[in-house]
């Protein structure tokens, strides 16, 4: 994996310090063993045969990069937006062809994928969320990081969302529950949220998201279409 990151960083032109400084942020990150198995592209295929974790390595280097480049994002704290990218598609199950079945379309993989990442990243890496501010930007990002696509409100009864994580999200601490439904009910229409990011470290990152599925890895309709049904056909 280490040779693969390298790698694409020299695609996205990192020089020395940049590549030192990145790796600083993310090792802890990718050592954990289910960033591991979502590096897997048979496991865990994202965007047609990407790994996800391939994806999400790509939205953690365009992240840096923006802010590294342009003089208005001076005031996001790097760091911050470059773990949010790396905790924003940390989803349960794998989404392409599952076969998973859901009694509401708004709580297919799309709508509701965020809230399942977020539980993840909180039962997978507390030591990022022990700040309450620093937790709530980095809860509000990965929410909205498919601004303006919406994502499903989450609630009480969160057996409503069909969530495949649903057993961890009731072990998470009260105020992080509270994190979660307060970010995902923001600027709510019936079942969903539209709304993006409150923080700037998360626009950022959804920014890095459309650049990185749009421009690099979504390239086909029937691409776009399985982001909804769930299904692709391979060629």
């Amino acid at each position: 994996m280490i040779d693969d990151i390298i790698n694409l960083l020299d695609n996205y032109e990192f020089d020395k310090e940049e590549k030192e400084e990145f790796f600083s942020f993310i090792i802890p990150i990718i050592s954990h063993e289910e960033f591991v198995k979502r590096y897997n592209a048979l496991e865990y295929p994202h965007h047609d045969n990407i790994s996800l974790g391939y994806h999400i390595l790509s939205d953690a280097m365009v992240t840096y990069k923006l802010i590294k480049n342009n003089d208005k994002y001076q005031d996001a704290d790097l760091k911050t937006a470059v773990i949010i990218a790396m905790f924003h598609d940390l989803y349960e199950l794998p989404w392409q062809n599952s076969k998973i079945k859901t009694k509401y379309f708004t709580n297919k993989h799309g709508f509701r994928h965020p809230i399942e990442a977020v539980i993840n990243a909180i039962t997978w890496y507390p030591e990022y969320f022990k700040d309450n501010q620093t937790a709530r930007i980095i809860i509000d990002g990965i929410i909205h990081h498919m601004y303006p696509f919406p994502v499903k409100c989450a609630s009480k009864d969160m057996e409503k969302l069909e969530i495949n994580n649903l057993k961890v999200y009731k072990q998470l601490l009260p105020k992080y529950k509270n994190m979660i439904i307060d970010s995902s009910n923001r600027n709510r229409i019936l079942s969903l949220s539209l709304s993006k990011s409150k923080y700037l470290e998360g626009r950022i990152v959804s920014k890095a998201d459309k650049q990185v599925s749009l421009g690099k890895e979504l390239k086909s309709i029937n691409s776009l279409q399985a982001c909804i049904t769930g299904r692709i056909r391979y060629k």
